[in-house]
């Protein structure tokens, strides 16, 4: 498998992708990183960026991500919001999780809003869903469909005990 080559294979998964945490706020556009590959204090910055930039974008797929390699003395973090606020957020001497604790609770959406979206997200008053919950409860009871063989016996010409004698 070609894509599991090269430093890590398993950030490029898709399990892993999803694992991601950190989903920005809406009002969030742009999620600029800038740090040194030299030096001790910009590794908390470099490791962030290896192990949880992957899941940042692709859990943010609206949101334009920017790495600057090599421009700055010290590592920060940037957030550009869309009414034109900046949030600077100092990353120097931090590990990776502590980085990505502090952009949970300052830009991230909490658990209760995440959850709140991904019910409204399901859709459950789609014509398609059937079963417990939904409006109803057989797919037989959608116009058009064949009615429960329970109810109604199947025609011979549709059951597979007969269709197998046939031939």
């Amino acid at each position: 498998m070609p894509f599991m080559k090269g430093r890590a294979p398993i950030r490029r998964t898709l399990n892993y992708l999803n694992a991601g945490k950190l989903v920005f706020k809406d009002k969030i556009r742009i999620f600029s990183v800038a740090y040194n590959i030299y030096g001790q204090n910009n590794n908390g910055a470099k490791d962030f960026v290896f192990w949880y930039l992957p899941q940042i974008q692709y859990k943010n797929p609206d949101v334009q991500v920017v790495t600057m390699k090599n421009l700055t003395p010290s590592p920060f973090i940037k957030c550009y919001f869309e009414d034109g606020r900046r949030i600077l957020v100092d990353v120097d001497n931090k590990s990776k999780e502590d980085i990505l604790d502090h952009l949970l609770n300052t830009v991230g959406k909490s658990k209760e809003v995440l959850e709140a979206e991904a019910t409204a997200a399901e859709k459950k008053d789609n014509p398609a869903n059937f079963g417990v919950g939904c409006e109803r409860a057989c797919i037989c009871e959608t116009y058009g469909q064949i009615p429960c063989p329970g109810v109604v016996p199947l025609p011979k010409c549709m059951r597979g005990k007969y269709l197998n004698q046939r031939d």
